[in-house]
């Protein structure tokens, strides 16, 4: 028999609100924070600059023609204007959060303070998933680029070793994918790091490519492959169309990952209140019209039947003819050289943010060791490149890009409803910066990202969902109870 006692317990009782009630205070997230003191130097000039080497990357050299070829055509340049605004008001309320927490953890962190631990664990799970099957798709990437410079070469590889079992025309392994990724899995594990001039090196070596694409690009395009510009839907919901170009939006999502971490920077940034916003969205300004012009050339150049392949770029130059011959070479390896920061830079991410949700307690413990010689969280890195090269071998491109933009569409939701929350619950902190027309801006950040995420086709929402299943196994079958907040 349940008494009326035990009937609290499990109906509005204490176990339920020590389900959602479990959280971190703002002091002690600041607490787990490294005492370090950080000097402030970044302009909002430097903020920019930063963005566009952060931002530009993958998604300019990968995911455009899987956007344009299966899902909105020429007007793929309209969804990246949609991407571009969602990731606008986003940032906005990252900026916010991250000059509040200033910690490692990114957008789990935050949660934890805003929403409590379950909502923070779902969080860290989906961007666990975010990172692995970002870096997966950065890979395919690269590894698309590398044949095709060596089928330039007179050389390609057999296609059984170049596709996945699951790609449309299936071939064994991904091989290039799967060794990129364990190779910087090995040099990210002995602690080998990019320096500044190396990363500026990077970005130089990335925007000088897109130049030359889009200037010399120009003088060959033929107008005609823009017709239609939108072209009509195939009678399948995401296939072209309205529907085509909100579904192409959310893929391209996945081009606008990484601006988030200006936000994170916020500590050493001279005047957050202005420097903040303007770095943000003068990023994203930037490199949205980047992305505009880049698409204009790629369509222009070839019919956007064709783009749907893992060298979108490198396939509008073959169609150019012996005109832009001599510009191959350098496309591709400038992408290359780009994918390979791009990887390294994913999982060092998803190994760190392994890290602290070991360190809370909620994944083993192992996985929050550091390496006596190396230090660095070996069994974290090791993990997650292992993973990461499963992935890239054996998956195509579309599916990983398209979950890629799920889980980072779904965090964004997070952290712009996480400062709606904190503004309640915190109202007298000091904030270095705050969320212009809250609760408007949140709001419209949080919409526009569920939009976008409505717009993925079912199959990607049925593994969403099978994975944040597994994740709700993990914490509750382990974390749960082994959590440092379990005893609170």
């Amino acid at each position: 028999m349940i008494t009326r006692s035990h009937r609290r317990s499990f109906v509005g009782g204490s176990k339920i609100n020590n389900l959602f009630d479990r959280r971190k205070t703002v002091t002690q997230v600041l607490e787990s924070a490294e005492h370090s003191t950080l000097r402030r130097h970044l302009t909002a000039t430097a903020l920019i600059a930063l963005g566009v080497g952060i931002i530009v990357g993958a998604g300019i050299f990968v995911i455009t023609g899987q956007a344009a070829a299966y899902h909105a055509g020429p007007a793929v340049v309209i969804s990246f204007v949609l991407a571009g605004g969602a990731a606008a008001l986003a940032g906005l309320c990252y900026s916010e959060l991250a000059a509040l927490l200033p910690v490692s953890g990114s957008t789990y962190s935050y949660t934890y303070a805003t929403m409590g631990e379950v909502i923070a664990w779902i969080i860290g799970w989906d961007l666990m998933l975010e990172y692995l099957l970002g870096g997966a798709t950065i890979a395919v990437g690269w590894a698309g680029y590398l044949n095709s410079l060596l089928a330039d070469l007179g050389s390609p590889l057999p296609h059984a070793l170049t596709a996945g079992p699951l790609e449309e025309s299936p071939g064994v392994i991904n091989l290039p994918a799967v060794v990129i990724v364990l190779a910087l899995t090995l040099l990210l594990a002995r602690g080998v790091k990019e320096s500044a001039r190396f990363n500026a090196t990077v970005v130089s070596a990335k925007l000088l490519v897109i130049a030359l694409f889009v200037v010399f690009g120009w003088l060959y395009l033929d107008p005609s492959n823009w017709v239609p510009f939108v072209p009509e839907n195939t009678g399948k919901h995401g296939e072209f169309g309205w529907s085509g170009i909100i579904t192409g939006g959310a893929v391209v999502f996945f081009a606008y990952i990484g601006f988030d971490a200006l936000g994170a920077s916020a500590q050493e940034v001279k005047n957050p209140k202005r420097d903040l916003p303007i770095g943000i969205l003068g990023s994203l300004v930037i490199c949205t019209l980047i992305y505009i012009a880049v698409c204009l050339v790629m369509t222009g150049l070839v019919s956007y039947r064709e783009l749907g392949v893992a060298e979108p770029m490198a396939v509008a130059l073959d169609a150019a003819g012996e005109e832009l011959a001599w510009l191959r070479l350098p496309v591709k390896l400038g992408a290359l050289f780009g994918l390979t920061s791009g990887i390294l830079l994913t999982i060092m991410a998803q190994s760190r943010i392994l890290f602290t949700i070991s360190r809370d307690g909620l994944l083993p413990a192992s996985l929050s060791r550091i390496h006596p010689t190396f230090g660095t969280p070996l069994p974290a890195t090791l993990l997650v490149g292992c993973g990461m090269a499963l992935m890239a071998g054996l998956l195509p491109i579309g599916i990983l890009a398209e979950m890629v933009s799920i889980g980072t569409l779904m965090a964004f939701t997070v952290v712009c409803l996480g400062v709606l929350v904190l503004r309640r619950t915190e109202p007298d902190r000091e904030r270095a910066f705050s969320t212009p027309w809250v609760p408007y801006v949140p709001l419209a950040g949080a919409g526009v990202s569920i939009y976008l995420m409505l717009g993925l086709p079912w199959e990607t929402w049925a593994r969403l969902l099978a994975w944040l299943l597994i994740g709700f196994a993990v914490y509750f079958g382990y974390g749960r109870a082994r959590s440092r907040l379990a005893s609170t």
